[in-house]
């Protein structure tokens, strides 16, 4: 799944929003752009999937920079390790309720 893609499956299934082709309805007739909701870029989007989906998580990072994020949704758990703590807490999330995930490693 491309990162386009996957975005809109969390958006979807995480945030409960449903994906439009230049915007995202978030409820009670609002909306926000596409470009405000970046979680495989953007640390602030990544850990609002977090808190939505979490019901509990680890992060941990090493020396050289590498982080790991073990993230349990309800009884399923998803691991993911890369440079980037945005594109690695999507992924494990992602990972968490089920998504195949298919992005390049330089991307997590």
């Amino acid at each position: 799944m491309h990162d386009g893609r996957l975005t809109d499956e969390l958006a979807r299934c995480v945030m409960g929003w449903r994906a439009l082709p230049e915007r995202f309805l978030i409820g009670g007739r609002r909306w926000i752009p596409r470009w405000r909701f970046q979680p495989l870029t953007n640390l602030a989007d990544a850990f609002r999937l977090l808190e939505k989906a979490a019901t509990s998580y680890t992060l941990t990072a090493t020396p050289d920079a590498t982080f790991t994020a073990h993230i349990c949704v309800a009884d399923r758990t998803g691991s993911a390790s890369g440079k980037s703590p945005a594109a690695t807490i999507t992924v494990a999330i992602a990972k968490a309720i089920g998504l195949r995930v298919d992005l390049p490693e330089e991307q997590v």
